[in-house]
């Protein structure tokens, strides 16, 4: 790694993104890992869908060993521009549809319309049967 640096781009890097020519950027560092594609434990398509963005997160996640890391000063080739990485925006949920009450009112006169008549009819079995006279 001496001398100086070269830097590139976003998109110079991620014209690196097939299994002959294979480029990743990890915490603002750019390595070319085509010749670690098949050697690598979690196989080539890991590090073929990591082409084309900043991969650190995803580097992070799996938590690799302190020997993978080691490895990757053979494999640098760069830095990068980060100012060609669009920054992280921040996850925003969908919009929820508003709550309703006109269909809870509906769900309480439905229920009312059921109850009512049986609290009627429970009602004047009960009269009928308390005013009945032992014959």
């Amino acid at each position: 790694m001496g001398g100086e640096r070269k830097v590139y781009t976003l998109a110079e890097v991620s014209q690196h993104n097939n299994a002959k020519d294979c480029w990743l950027i990890i915490e603002g560092k750019v390595y070319d890992v085509t010749k670690f594609l098949e050697d690598h434990p979690g196989g080539d398509e890991v590090l073929l869908s990591a082409t084309g963005k900043d991969a650190s997160d995803d580097f992070e996640d799996v938590g690799h060993s302190s020997s993978a890391r080691a490895m990757m000063d053979e494999l640098y080739v760069g830095d990068v521009d980060t100012s060609t990485i669009p920054t992280k925006t921040k996850y925003t949920p969908p919009k929820q549809p508003q709550y309703e009450q006109d269909k809870t009112s509906d769900f309480v006169i439905k229920l009312l319309q059921f109850l009512v008549p049986l609290l009627i009819l429970g009602l004047a079995f009960g009269v009928r049967f308390y005013t009945k006279s032992p014959a």
